[in-house]
């Protein structure tokens, strides 16, 4: 947080998104033991609609700004839906615009978040609504900075390569590997004053 602070403090655009961490294969979700010492925090059963495919694990949400830095992040089971993901959004942040895909596309969401924290959701229209209108070019080219994101930490980092046994392991994994690419921005933007998304680039 303090390091992703040197980036975000004057920030006033983000992008919400969420993907699937699969701890253990469907085939053997009913006998694995993965990270079920405790019911409240053991994995369950979801469905990648992006993906279209079924998974037993949990589901990585996350906010990043428009250039790439993660402001904040949680992990909850697959079951839960994305869009209550920004109760907890509403009390960290404050002042901005959030960019989202359709899958948080709720009035109501939208309406508690202005006027608890006075955020706004930018959200593209789904065709079918009354009075539809395109999203703005630059709101759907920003909106893929956390995909690439997201893809970055799969490929480069390895996220959803799991060898954890217990979620304390799970979540400190999780952790370790979204600190480490922070790292690298910073060290990219203050250090070497370079891009600070070429994470494959020597730090030396």
């Amino acid at each position: 947080m303090k390091l992703s602070n040197y980036f975000n403090e004057f920030e006033e655009y983000f992008i919400v998104d969420s993907m699937p961490l699969e701890v253990c294969k469907m085939s053997r979700a009913n006998r694995s033991r993965i990270c079920r010492e405790n019911v409240i925090s053991s994995p369950n059963r979801g469905y990648c609609t992006s993906k279209s495919m079924s998974y037993f694990g949990y589901k990585l949400h996350a906010v990043c700004s428009v250039n790439g830095v993660i402001k904040d992040f949680d992990l909850t089971k697959d079951s839960v839906h994305d869009i209550h993901y920004l109760q907890d959004i509403k009390n960290q942040m404050k002042d901005c615009v959030l960019l989202a895909d359709k899958g948080y596309l709720s009035a109501k969401y939208q309406l508690d978040l202005f006027t608890y924290s006075n955020i706004k959701i930018e959200i593209p229209m789904r065709k079918n609504q009354h009075n539809f209108k395109q999203q703005p070019y630059i709101f759907r080219k920003s909106r893929k900075r956390i995909e690439t994101l997201f893809s970055q930490l799969c490929d480069q980092f390895m996220i959803k390569r799991n060898y954890a046994k217990s979620f304390h392991g799970f979540k400190t994994k999780i952790l370790s590997k979204i600190t480490a690419v922070t790292l690298i921005q910073y060290i990219n933007k203050f250090i070497f004053d370079r891009n600070i998304n070429n994470l494959k680039v020597n730090i030396t």
